[in-house]
């Protein structure tokens, strides 16, 4: 490409021109490529070597480039990339582009080497590179650290197993340790698996050790897409995250660099934990990210904070008192006596000078807070810091006992007049000693004596007035409306995604608050109180049987019912569990000999008329219906025999005939029989049911036939005889 001859800037300029072209079309990649890589070798300008490491870099990189054609360049390239890793004081350009290539081409190689065993030349290369880059890691520059961080994460993605559910962070090229056969001739995964654990390692000890924010930013970056793609190192990762403090790396005292750099990190933290949490928000693990995010955003800022706030060491003391870190001896203490008075009872019982703790209002805090501080400070107190502080207090309740009586103030004292009576004028007379007035006060009557307590205590009858009587149709109407709002939870419940509770007619129908459960305790509502299980029986006026039972019964099968019929493709579990109730009911009521009315065919024929209209030829509800529930009459064949009547879904009513064949033995005979009549009374089914009848009724077909020849025939005769 470029001359000898050709000086530095010329050779620049051509280079840009070939950037340019294969800008425009992808396709030029391959031929730029081989003619750069003489011109960028160890032996070429720097300024050569920076642009044809980007350009590398950059043609790798790009989505433009199908990864095949980039698999098929990677072999040549390689033996250049290694000859400029393994110079001597490479320049630190050159070395980022250089492994910024190699971590691309990383796993196209590991694909090559995977379906071309027998090139070891290629992956030796490849291996070479990837010990160099190892190699340099701790010691080189902190932007040449970060490409190496880069590379190790790609081969961590490389040679650890896939989830093989989100190839969106791939890139379109998902190479795992599965895709690598064990019986491979040049890579041995668990070599591979070993090795990837071990740079996932030291990766993760970057957190703990470095003490350089870009280099635990870049990590953490790359650490998020091992998390996403390659789920059995997530908990690997997320505990080392836990443990990860960013001001573990805060120097003392905190600069303004410092502080930029801390709160970086912490927001690199925050971003790679929410967005873990908005992937999945109902993993388990979410609660704990929300507090590890929390509780890094609060240390961060008190240590800002705080750190502006430090008392200096040589500051002030008033008086030899620190009303911030206050150490409180037993010789230190001084209970101060009562002054004069009124006193309130706090003053009596507080020990501290300090006018702000007596304002405190100690019920905002909560009372379980209290009670710990309480115990915890009595558990490790001074004893004789105890004793000094109730004696104190007991020499201030012994100086209140003993204090004399309070002189009353002549112009202010109570003279037992009314303030409230207007007709009141004073004497002026001279105020009276203090000795009249207390004689006064003392021969005044007790306000308690006119107040009769016997009679304002005595305890009086009470008694509530009688309810209303409970007519059956009040009854009714309660119970309907109970039902009504049942029903209208359960269509507010979701389905239970969990285990499921066990079938059977002796399941307990409330062990759980499902949507089922509900469902059971309406139908055994509906069938059993027929039954005589409800012990509660009104009697009706008229024929004197359990009117409000029967009505109320039936008024749930209504709701039932119409709850079907909303979604019947959707219900139709519910009504097969319906109808088994009231199948079983049934039964049981049958072994009883009592006068009891049958609501399971009546109930199954109703359900039939309700759905059998809307149902179009690709539905499997009526095979479902007829395949499920306990017991199939001729009354309720006869209605998949009437849908024959419109061709669209003949084939439907014949299949789910032909179903009931061959999976319900006992109804064999009876569908057989639906068929046979399908088959004489609409001629748009006999082709299919002719097709189902010679196999399992071989001749009924040719001797129908026949018959019908011959009834043609002689009402043929008879009609031209006549």
């Amino acid at each position: 490409m470029a001359t000898a001859e050709m000086s530095l800037s010329q050779q620049i300029r051509s280079l840009n021109d070939a950037r340019k072209l294969v800008l425009n079309d992808v396709k030029y990649y391959a031929n730029v490529v081989r003619g750069l890589l003489p011109s960028i070798g160890p032996t070429a300008a720097l300024e050569l070597r920076r642009w044809g490491a980007d350009f590398l870099a950059e043609a790798f990189a790009t989505p433009a480039l199908p990864n095949g054609e980039k698999e098929t360049m990677a072999p040549y390239v390689l033996a250049t990339l290694e000859s400029l890793m393994q110079k001597e004081d490479e320049d630190q350009y050159v070395l980022r582009s250089v492994i910024q290539t190699a971590a691309s081409i990383y796993p196209l190689a590991l694909r090559w080497i995977i379906n071309n065993s027998y090139d070891t030349v290629t992956w030796e290369r490849m291996v070479g590179i990837k010990q160099r880059i190892l190699q340099i890691w701790d010691t080189a520059p902190p932007s040449v650290r970060i490409c190496c961080i880069k590379f190790a994460q790609r081969v961590v993605l490389a040679q650890t197993l896939s989830s093989m559910g989100d190839h969106r962070y791939a890139g379109g090229l998902d190479i795992s340790l599965d895709r690598i056969p064990q019986n491979h001739q040049t890579l041995n995964p668990q070599t591979l698996e070993a090795e990837a654990s071990g740079l996932l390692d030291r990766m993760l000890g970057v957190l703990q050790e470095s003490n350089d924010a870009l280099i635990v930013d870049a990590t953490l970056n790359c650490l998020s897409i091992l998390i996403r793609t390659r789920p059995e190192t997530s908990n690997r990762i997320i505990n080392a995250i836990f443990a990860f403090s960013p001001l573990n790396l805060a120097p003392s005292p905190l600069t303004p660099r410092s502080k930029v750099l801390i709160r970086s990190m912490e927001k690199t933290v925050r971003s790679l934990l929410v967005n873990l949490s908005r992937r999945d928000p109902h993993n388990p693990i979410v609660p704990r990210l929300q507090q590890h995010i929390e509780r890094n955003m609060r240390m961060v800022a008190e240590a800002f904070d705080d750190s502006g706030k430090k008392r200096p060491l040589d500051a002030p003391q008033h008086d030899g008192y620190d009303a911030k870190r206050q150490r409180i001896t037993s010789t230190q203490i001084q209970i101060t006596p009562l002054g004069p008075g009124p006193h309130s009872l706090a003053d009596l019982f507080s020990l501290v000078g300090n006018d702000g703790l007596k304002t405190f209002d100690l019920t905002l805090l909560p009372p379980a807070m209290v009670t710990k501080l309480a115990v915890t400070t009595l558990a490790k107190l001074d004893p004789q810091l105890l004793a000094k502080a109730v004696e104190g207090v007991r020499d201030r309740l012994q100086t209140v006992a003993n204090a004399p009586a309070r002189e009353l103030n002549p112009n202010t004292a109570p003279l037992g007049v009314d303030d409230d009576d207007d007709d009141y004028e004073p004497d002026f007379y001279q105020a009276e000693d203090t000795e009249q007035i207390l004689n006064k006060l003392d021969s005044e009557p007790s306000g308690l004596d006119s107040i009769h307590l016997e009679d304002n205590l005595a305890l009086k009858s009470f008694s509530l007035s009688q309810p209303q009587e409970l007519t059956p149709e009040m009854a009714l109407s309660a119970g309907t409306g109970t039902v009504a709002k049942v029903v209208e939870m359960m269509r507010s419940l979701e389905e239970s995604s969990g285990k499921k509770a066990k079938a059977g007619f002796v399941r307990l129908a409330a062990s759980s608050g499902t949507k089922d459960s509900w469902l059971t305790i309406l139908t055994r509502l509906a069938t059993r109180s027929s039954a005589g299980l409800d012990e509660i029986l009104v009697k009706g006026e008229e024929d004197g049987g359990n009117t409000l039972s029967q009505s109320l019964s039936n008024g749930i099968r209504e709701v039932l019912y119409n709850y079907v019929m909303e979604d019947f493709r959707r219900h139709i579990d519910v009504a097969v569990s319906w109808l088994c109730e009231e199948w079983y009911n049934d039964r049981l009521l049958s072994k009883t000999n009592r006068d009891y009315p049958k609501y399971y065919e009546k109930c199954a024929l109703r359900l039939l008329d309700g759905f059998l209209p809307y149902v179009h030829p690709q539905d499997k509800v009526l095979t479902r219906f007829l395949s499920e529930i306990p017991e199939l009459s001729r009354d309720m064949l006869a209605r998949v025999k009437r849908m024959c009547r419109d061709p669209l879904v003949v084939q439907l009513a014949l299949t789910s005939l032909l179903y009931l064949v061959i999976m319900r033995p006992p109804v064999k005979e009876m569908a057989l029989d639906t068929v046979q009549d399908i088959w004489t009374e609409f001629e748009d089914a006999r082709t299919m049911a002719a097709k189902y009848l010679a196999k399992y009724r071989p001749g009924f077909v040719e001797a129908a036939t026949a018959n019908n020849a011959e009834e043609t025939s002689s009402t043929t005769g008879t009609a031209i005889a006549a």
